[in-house]
């Protein structure tokens, strides 16, 4: 991904979610980004580029210990 591309999709996500901590970090593989809130890793967008289109897809890992009340 680009660094224009995760400028505007860290903006989308934070207008979306109302939240001026989220933060998007490119990594190593050229076509993703962790996003984070905070300092912590909520999950992987990458960029999808199939028959033309080009879209993004958000992968967030949810574990049972986590949904466990306090």
């Amino acid at each position: 991904m680009t660094k224009p591309e995760i400028a505007k999709l860290q903006a989308y996500l934070r207008r979306t979610f109302a939240n001026t901590n989220i933060r998007l970090v490119a990594m190593k593989t050229g076509d993703t980004a962790e996003v984070f809130i905070g300092e912590e890793s909520i999950g992987v967008i990458a960029d999808d580029k199939e028959d033309g289109d080009d879209s993004f897809v958000f992968r967030m890992a949810i574990l049972d210990i986590d949904l466990e009340e306090v």
